[in-house]
């Protein structure tokens, strides 16, 4: 059975941590706020906690979630990837699109698998939006409006227009 890391035990980070747990999988948390990992402990026991990731990293564990602020996604990423260790990061993988190719040119040179989180791709309308477009239904697409209801969390840290 596989044992993942989850490094960063917030507001997504938990996410991931019930679902591994529930599937069995959560073998270790890794969270700097000594505070947020003891609470997290208590909630699943048994499992191995980190507040230094870089201790995480080292145990080598079948993978890593990374649900940690955007701001430290590349330099968490790149050490896990160098160890040749698979591992998805949640969105946006790097604040920067240069450090985002060289994440996947390091796991493409050391064979680890790099994925990015993006919930909605699984989400049930997107799915059956994917099946009529692919089953040709409709003919061919020109254009797609859609409007997000729920905006979710404002950060300030990322933005879409950022190229660099």
């Amino acid at each position: 059975m596989k044992k993942i890391c989850v490094i960063g035990g917030g507001h997504w980070g938990q996410n991931h941590i019930k679902t591994l747990s529930q599937l069995g999988h959560l073998a270790a948390i890794a969270e700097t706020n000594p505070t947020r990992l003891k609470e997290l402990l208590e909630l699943y026991p048994g499992i191995q906690g980190f507040c230094d990731v870089g201790k995480a990293i080292e145990s080598n564990f079948d993978g890593y979630i990374v649900a940690t602020p955007a701001e430290t996604h590349y330099e968490i990423g790149k050490k896990i990837l160098e160890k040749g260790l698979h591992v998805l990061i949640e969105k946006p993988m790097t604040l920067h699109a240069e450090q985002s190719k060289e994440l996947m040119e390091i796991a493409a040179g050391t064979g680890a698998h790099l994925m990015v989180g993006h919930i909605l791709l699984f989400h049930p309308a997107i799915r059956k939006i994917k099946e009529v477009l692919n089953s040709g239904k409709i003919g061919d697409l020109h254009y797609v409006y859609s409007t997000r209801l729920n905006l979710g969390t404002v950060r300030t840290e990322e933005n879409v227009f950022s190229s660099g």
